[in-house]
């Protein structure tokens, strides 16, 4: 029932009610799906199967796919990957920081506690 170029409709997740075809069966449980869906692994649990059987080869690619389904008359989306941009770097301060010429050496945040002279 469910061997390579079966059409199916996306039943259950993110790309649900969208058409796909079978490009590979992995075991009785899960097979890779392409088409108006992301091309992943998916349950069959998770397909509907329909009566149309295009002539693929397993493991077809992406644009393979895309034209059997425009032919068959389902439209597909080309979506293309972000570009991914340089990160901004940030300069971390060290916990001990150079004095500045601003501030003299051997001043601290807290101010130094005054000694209690001892009465006898």
């Amino acid at each position: 029932m469910y061997e390579v170029g079966r059409l199916c409709v996306k039943l259950a997740g993110r790309d649900a009610k969208g058409r796909c075809l079978i490009v590979d069966v992995l075991d009785n449980n899960f097979v890779m799906i392409d088409g108006q869906v992301r091309r992943r692994k998916c349950n069959v649990k998770h397909l509907e199967p329909l009566d149309h059987v295009a002539k693929i080869k397993k493991n077809a690619s992406h644009s393979e796919v895309t034209k059997v389904l425009e032919a068959m008359g389902f439209k597909t989306v080309e979506t293309k990957k972000k570009e991914q941009k340089a990160r901004p770097v940030k300069i971390r301060k060290s916990k001990k920081a150079e004095p500045t010429a601003e501030e003299p050496k051997g001043t601290g945040s807290k101010p130094a506690k005054a000694k209690k002279e001892k009465k006898k």
